[in-house]
């Protein structure tokens, strides 16, 4: 249509060059339709006008069919039926407030038309009628199904539903949107199983639905986007085997794949996905070992896989991926030594592979990679024997760059060298033979290098008891328990201790991403629900990776252990900020107690106070808390980094110190003694022990009995 009218306005110049700045200024409005009609009609009038006084009738024909089609061209310009579609869509996500239609929608240079602008709405103008192709409703908090009328945007090639509160299914209608290239629906409530129709929207370059409740498994009909480049199905819900169609996926470049419940061998048929730069798959079921094929994935340079079962691995495969930036093997069943080949990785910044099995030495070009993290803690709990790095500690592993450094629970020794105390560096070694001289209070470490192996702990302290106030100040509880302070600032690779040396704390890991830079204290002034002591949850230690505590010099025997929590990161809000889920395991003694623990589900919610209390053994006077990122929950609500242990205070008593101990001796002089009285006095004894103990199980409190031997994290 537009064509035609500029064809007659050049006819008309060729007539009369004598108006050439009239017509000139005509066609200048015909190619910018979208101006209001009345604009348009009142210069073509005025041309009308101008033709009739000075030229003939022919002049006057022509210029009345442009204005003509100009009146046409200049009416409603978007397909009526998507109009509608829109107005609906706005009603019912109650977003009127936000986008209130008073014009055409796709009126070009329209506010809801800006590249910042939320909801945005953009058209192709080419086409006539115009039609919808791009719609961000993005982190706005809309709620509800995923309504039909989005299906009438047929030409939509961008659909940003994320970080919203949307529930209900992905209906089968969204594979009809065949011009789909970008579809994020990422951060919402949406349940049931990812559709296959999805499978039909082969022109999409990125796809996201992470962060959601569906089930069941991944269908096989995604193998044929072949064109897609970013897959983020991160925390999705999805399980069963990865689909062998995805090797088709041959263009990928991002897949997030983490917390999922995906099960099967690691794929084979990753190592033919050579497009890849970013792969993450942590905290699943899948099992290893890491297929060699990853050795032809020479673009990567952000692989994070961790917590596999099954077969062990090496590393090997990385010989040729010396391009990485970021390197995530924790908890894999890794075996074997750290290859040479690492050397040449000039980019490397982080490298974790804590966790696993490795043996041999810690190489020499470890302290050449710049803004080096090394976590090292190969070997997750103690007891591995020759299943762990030895030798010494190569001499100039603290190179200036240095941030971390955790070589702890390995048979290392040698010092740490002269640049140990720099500033900004923290360093763990725990239950090593590490000569710590150079650091500020080298004690805790003797005290804990019995750790390394079956050597029997001598601490001279005697003590039956103690408590800890995580990541907060000294504080007394309404029970009259004194909670020590342990606010000091934890750092990447930490170690403190108390200055009675009663207890310690280590912490390794680094929370990558974080906006608000490494924290390892959580925070909130707001009151703290089901408990007389809101001050003790309103401070939390957290951890992205792992967090020990340790009770020193304690009397053998067997304990009481409390561990206090409250959510208090992670809120409960009708809003995508509130559909964060945090998981972690704890494990005392080596024994895990709690698997996937997640304390908002819990308690009950956010800010809500739940003890936990469960009874261990002490045998070589130190016990060992243990919390623990196993990979799973989301990574990134309310904001990136958020996942990981948290813990408000821990509290030990001793219960008894064993068989045939005084303890025993009085309660059996205590039996006789009642018998002798009478009946009466026995009775009222059994009925106020049911009484305690009723009152104990209804609190919700769990005791796990932990008289088995430790287990390692990876057998």
């Amino acid at each position: 249509m537009r064509e035609r009218a500029q064809k007659v306005v050049v006819i008309t110049n060729v007539k009369d060059t004598e108006n050439s700045y009239f017509h000139l200024g005509l066609a200048f409005r015909l190619q910018h339709n979208s101006r209001p009609t009345t604009t348009l009609t009142l210069s073509v009038s005025v041309g009308l006008c101008f033709a009739a006084a000075h030229h003939g009738v022919l002049e006057l024909f022509f210029l009345f069919v442009v204005w003509a089609l100009q009146l046409v061209s200049a009416q409603t310009i978007t397909d009526p039926a998507e109009v509608a579609a829109l107005n609906k869509l706005i009603d019912y996500w109650n977003l009127r407030s936000k986008l209130n239609l008073t014009i055409d929608p796709c009126t070009e240079n329209a506010p809801w038309a800006s590249e910042d602008a939320n909801p945005r709405i953009v058209c192709d103008y080419t086409a006539s009628p115009c039609h919808v192709t791009h719609l961000k409703i993005y982190a706005l908090d809309i709620f509800g199904e995923i309504p039909s009328e989005l299906f009438v945007l047929r030409k939509l090639m961008d659909l940003n539903l994320g970080q919203n509160v949307l529930n209900g299914p992905i209906p089968a209608e969204i594979g009809e949107l065949s011009e789909m290239q970008y579809l994020s629906l990422g951060i919402n409530n949406l349940t049931g199983q990812v559709p296959a129709e999805l499978g039909n929207l082969t022109k999409l370059t990125s796809l996201s639905f992470s962060s959601n409740n569906f089930f069941g498994p991944l269908p096989k009909e995604l193998g044929n986007l072949t064109s897609l480049q970013q897959l983020y199905i991160d925390s999705s819900g999805v399980s069963g085997p990865i689909p062998e169609e995805f090797a088709n996926l041959k263009s990928l470049q991002n897949l997030w794949a983490s917390d999922n419940i995906f099960t099967g061998k690691l794929p084979e048929f990753f190592g033919t996905l050579t497009e890849l730069i970013d792969l993450r798959l942590q905290g699943t079921l899948l099992e290893g070992p890491i297929p060699s094929s990853f050795a032809a994935l020479t673009k990567l340079t952000d692989l994070r896989i961790g917590d596999l079962n099954g077969e062990d691995s090496t590393l090997d495969f990385l010989e040729n991926l010396n391009i990485l930036s970021t390197l995530s093997l924790r908890n894999c069943r890794l075996s074997g030594q750290i290859p040479e080949g690492l050397a040449n990785f000039a980019s490397l910044k982080l490298l974790d592979l804590s966790f696993n099995k490795l043996t041999g030495r810690i190489p020499n070009f470890i302290s050449r990679f710049c803004f080096f993290r090394v976590y090292i803690m190969i070997i997750c709990l103690r007891y591995l024997g020759n299943n762990n790095l030895s030798g010494e500690l190569p001499e100039k592993i603290i190179s200036s760059k240095l941030i971390a450094l955790d070589v702890s629970y390995n048979p290392l020794s040698g010092n740490l060298g002269h640049n140990s105390g720099k500033v900004g560096l923290s360093v763990n070694v725990v239950g090593t033979s590490i000569n710590a001289n150079s650091l500020q209070d080298r004690k805790p470490f003797g005290l804990l290098q019995c750790l390394n192996g079956n050597t029997k702990c001598s601490n001279k302290f005697h003590s039956s008891s103690f408590s800890i106030k995580s990541g907060g100040t000294e504080l007394t509880s309404s029970f009259g328990i004194e909670f020590n302070d342990e606010s000091e600032t934890l750092k990447a690779a930490s170690f403190y201790t108390s200055s009675d040396y009663r207890w310690a704390v280590s912490n390794t890991g680094n929370f990558i991403s974080n906006p608000n830079g490494p924290q390892y204290i959580a925070k909130t002034d707001s009151q703290i629900i089901g408990t007389l002591d809101s001050e003790l949850y309103k401070t939390a230690r957290i951890s992205p990776s792992s967090l020990r505590y340790y009770g020193l010099g304690l009397k053998n025997g067997k304990y009481s252990v409390d561990l206090h929590f409250a959510e208090i990161v992670m809120e409960d809000l009708q809003s995508w900020k509130g559909l964060g889920q945090r998981l972690f395991d704890v494990y005392i003694q080596g024994e895990r107690v709690l698997q996937d623990f997640n304390i908002q589900k819990e308690a009950g919610g956010s800010k809500r106070a739940l003890i936990k209390t469960f009874e261990t053994n002490v045998t070589n006077t130190i016990m060992e808390i243990h919390f623990f990122w196993a990979g799973k929950g989301t990574c990134c609500i309310p904001l990136q980094g958020t996942y990981g242990p948290l813990v408000s205070a821990i509290h030990v008593s001793q219960v008894s110190t064993g068989v045939g101990d005084s303890n025993s001796d009085k309660q059996r002089v205590g039996r006789l003694v009642g018998i002798a009285v009478g009946c009466a006095a026995g009775v009222v004894i059994i009925s106020s022990i049911f009484y305690l103990w009723w009152a104990k199980e209804s609190s919700g409190h769990k005791k796990v009995f932990t008289d088995s031997p430790k287990h390692n994290l990876v057998s």
